[in-house]
């Protein structure tokens, strides 16, 4: 499990989150799986790919967990 510190924001993207973090090499390819339905925040699998993540939620791809900070 890793951290992604907002650093002073509210939210960021989800899809932006992927690629930020390197779980995906690219902001279409971050689209890609999350249309497939591959991606799970806070438990849940979420297909919005510009669904706004705030700190304190978790984010789940191929194994990896992220969880968001202030």
């Amino acid at each position: 499990m890793s951290e992604f510190s907002l650093k002073g924001h509210d939210t960021i993207a989800l899809n932006d989150l992927l690629k930020i973090t390197g779980l995906c090499g690219s902001g279409g390819a971050a689209k890609a799986v999350i249309a497939e339905g591959k991606v799970k925040v806070d438990g849940q699998i979420e297909l919005r790919k510009t669904c706004k993540i705030r700190s304190g939620q978790m984010v789940e791809f191929a194994r990896e967990r992220i969880t968001v900070t202030v």
